[in-house]
């Protein structure tokens, strides 16, 4: 069985992997990644279309010059992309972070083995937890770059924007605002660096605990070892 210590600061790391894979699916399943408003000019006005969305679906609402909101429509992200690659972008990022999400499972899974035993794959102990983590805040730190990178380079609210509405014509310009969806997966780095420091420092104590224990057969005399 583990010692108090041990139980202890694995349990720590495994809430916080825990509460890392509940906010990936958070991030995941709420469609508020971006807000965007695209100015596009139209026979006689200016029209400018509002979008939410997020990986998977969204919601565009387009007003007139005046300030007249004409209509309100709720869209399937991948429908209404035509763009094969901001189609791919976005299903890249999909795949990154359903990825993150196995990797924080896992990590999960090794923290919870260690909390109540003793493993003795050395693959299944404190190092398995430094890979999971670190494979799913590198996973996570590519699908927060992916996605803007869709947002601003692939044009993906002008392009979503033109699927709400099929009279639009020229582009005036564009504004982003990023929503919580997008950004809580900083938290999600930083509940994978708590759960890295955790067993660090259990590590290390346990390094340091071992070499002091060795350090009184180092310095006996040699006839006491001999003896």
């Amino acid at each position: 069985m583990p010692s108090r210590k041990k139980t202890s600061m694995f349990a720590s790391a495994f809430c916080a992997c825990v509460s890392s894979f509940v906010v990936i699916c958070v991030a995941l399943a709420t469609p508020q990644w971006v807000s965007s408003e695209v100015r596009f000019s139209r026979t006689g006005s200016n029209v400018t279309v509002s979008l939410k969305y997020g990986l998977f679906s969204g919601t565009c609402e387009q007003f007139v010059e005046a300030g007249l909101q004409v209509s309100k429509t709720t869209f399937q992200v991948a429908d209404a992309l035509s763009s094969t690659r901001s189609r791919s972008l976005n299903v890249a990022t999909i795949v990154v972070l359903v990825l993150a999400l196995l990797s924080s499972l896992l990590s999960s899974g090794f923290t919870c083995t260690n909390a109540v035993s003793n493993p003795y794959q050395t693959f299944l102990g404190p190092a398995g937890v430094y890979a999971w983590n670190s494979v799913c805040g590198v996973l996570i730190l590519i699908a927060m770059i992916l996605f803007p990178v869709n947002v601003q380079a692939n044009s993906l609210s002008e392009e979503l924007a033109h699927g709400c509405s099929t009279s639009l014509q020229a582009h005036i310009g564009s504004k982003h605002n990023y929503g919580y969806s997008y950004w809580i997966m900083l938290l999600i780095i930083f509940l994978n660096t708590a759960s890295l420091v955790i067993i660090y420092f259990y590590d290390h104590a346990r390094y340091s605990k071992k070499k002091e224990q060795e350090r009184p057969i180092e310095n006996a005399p040699k006839d006491v070892i001999l003896f």
